[in-house]
């Protein structure tokens, strides 16, 4: 079985989003992801919706608001204190338990060849967090331990996919290289890349990749559209199987 989860995908508030989405008060994250048939979906719980509280704790953010789901048995029922439209209102939300699902990886098609890894769905994890930034134009999660050593690195951004016509593309990035330097600034999760794009739009930025385990270096001319890099989490927690590292 996998953890325990109530099926949302999230990103972090900005000052402009907050406005748009008529918040009263900082903190909180946005729903951008119900999934189908999941505790928040038979809830009421819907995209745009602003997590604010969780059983009355006031919720800091993505990662915050993860380890409470995972701290939380599947069965108990949650209060969760959410905005919608700018009015608060509270919702029920009965935790969960994950089953676990695979995910494959070739090097022709990305999650359709064969991971050396059984991958577990619990909610939103810290090590899984995916980037999606038009502003590089990569979707991208973070790695480490096991994972990070199968692509040989100590920890590091991943990239899943690249979007055409995009930063990244017209860098050379790919699927499967792993990101862990922007500039002279280690990343080790989408946090780190989107608080670089932040302050490189409009400019060029120097790259470093690990790709089929030797390093890499491309520029990358970070447009304006999106300069936070606005992050959302897939949620993914990685086991090796057994009789592999």
């Amino acid at each position: 079985m996998g953890g325990t989860y109530i099926g949302v995908g999230m990103q972090e508030i900005d000052g402009e989003r907050a406005k748009a989405l008529k918040l009263h008060e900082e903190g909180g994250v946005e729903i951008t992801v119900v999934e189908q048939d999941s505790p928040a979906e038979k809830a009421g719980l819907k995209t745009g919706d602003v997590l604010l509280r969780y059983n009355g704790q006031r919720v800091e953010g993505m990662e915050h608001f993860a380890r409470m789901v995972r701290e939380t048995p599947a069965g108990h029922e949650v209060k969760i204190d959410i905005s919608r439209g700018g009015a608060t209102q509270t919702v029920a939300v009965r935790v969960a338990q994950r089953k676990v699902q695979k995910l494959e990886w070739s090097d022709s098609a990305p999650l359709a060849g064969s991971w050396p890894f059984d991958i577990h769905l619990p909610d939103l994890p810290r090590t899984f967090m995916t980037l999606r930034s038009s502003a590089l134009g990569v979707e991208a999660e973070s790695i480490d331990g096991q994972l990070a050593q199968y692509f040989g690195v100590k920890e590091g951004v991943l990239v899943r996919s690249v979007l055409k016509g995009s930063a990244a593309e017209k860098a050379g990035i790919k699927a499967g290289d792993v990101i862990m330097k922007i500039d002279d600034a280690h990343v080790a999760t989408p946090a780190d890349i989107s608080g670089q794009l932040r302050s490189l739009h409009g400019k060029s930025a120097v790259v470093l990749l690990m790709r089929d385990h030797k390093e890499v270096t491309v520029t990358a001319s970070i447009g304006d559209d999106d300069p936070g890099g606005r992050l959302q989490i897939t949620p993914f927690q990685v086991q090796p199987k057994p009789n592999q590292l």
